[in-house]
């Protein structure tokens, strides 16, 4: 009798264990088929998601977009635009410039304008430019995209160019350019988008490709980081300039007005988009009576 239940016991213990272990290999094979259905999940990130982490990578291109009124949209790894074709050139170029990046040490410049193999229709060629009088022009600026060797060599893309009067792209222009960077730093992050002013009566057209020479250009730039939001706008004519940079300050709204494109679209809240593109503040944004002095007395004369 005690050997029955002896056995009896053993025969349990026995059941008990193969049971566990059976428990043990499903758990394992449910905590596998887990794993492998959420990394080959695709991930959505909301608006705000993106816009908080896109800054932080090494890829910009999920980054939020302008409107295009051209339907040819190129992205590049830090900065992307709306081609052209009737112009030859961007509508607009769009990207994020942070204090971090500024703040890396900078590549040399490559000076190597290329086509852009991105462009469907074709992108206009650095010989368009040869002989024109006017400079291949940066959009996004290639002391913005100093933080690494790609970005740099990206932004000699002809895409990225546009045809600007020597003296305004060596003056006012590159004035508002170092203004950008100095503001950035001190704000952190800005949404910056740049571009030729199309919709206006233009300069005339240069090269094979009929690059068209604008008469403006236009900066947007916008500051979501609480607590101080806020926006600010530039239309500059392509011709020297010996006015103070503040006195082309627009409102967002206006250079939408101007151009038809829509630069923050589905970005903020209705209510604020609405606030930040109608009003601005130029006391929010140093000026530098220094660098008007430098460009009014060095840069339009060399």
């Amino acid at each position: 009798m005690a050997k029955l239940r002896s056995n009896h016991v053993g025969n349990r213990g026995g059941a008990s264990n193969t049971l566990l272990r059976v428990a043990v290999f499903a758990a394992v094979i449910l905590g596998v088929i887990y794993f492998f259905i959420k990394s080959n999940t695709p991930q959505f990130p909301t608006v705000s998601d993106e816009v908080i982490s896109s800054i932080d990578t090494t890829d910009d291109r999920s980054f939020y977009l302008p409107e295009s009124t051209t339907g040819q949209v190129i992205q590049h790894s830090y900065f992307s635009l709306s081609y052209s074709e009737e112009h030859e050139q961007a509508e607009w170029v769009s990207y994020i410039l942070t204090r971090e990046r500024l703040q890396q040490p900078w590549v040399d410049r490559t000076d190597r304008f290329e086509p852009d193999a991105k462009v469907g229709t074709g992108s206009a060629t650095w010989y368009d430019y040869r002989g024109s009088g006017y400079d291949r022009g940066h959009l996004a600026p290639a002391a913005d995209m100093a933080f690494n060797k790609e970005a740099m060599e990206t932004s000699f893309l002809m895409s990225n160019i546009s045809p600007q009067s020597h003296d305004f792209n060596k003056g006012i222009w590159k004035e508002l350019e170092q203004l950008t960077r100095t503001w950035a730093k001190k704000y952190k992050k800005l949404y910056i988008v740049t571009g030729p002013v199309l919709s206006r009566p233009n300069k005339g057209k240069i090269g094979d490709n009929e690059v068209t020479i604008p008469s403006a250009f236009y900066k947007v730039l916008l500051d979501i980081s609480e607590p101080e939001q806020k926006g600010i706008a530039f239309i500059i004519p392509n011709q020297i300039s010996y006015e103070p940079l503040y006195e082309y300050v627009a409102s967002i709204d206006q250079v939408e007005e101007i151009t038809g494109i829509n630069f923050f679209p589905n970005l903020m809240t209705p209510a604020l988009e609405k606030s930040l593109e109608r009003d601005y503040n130029v006391d929010l944004w140093e000026f530098s009576k220094q660098k008007y002095d430098l460009r009014v007395n060095k840069w339009n004369k060399e």
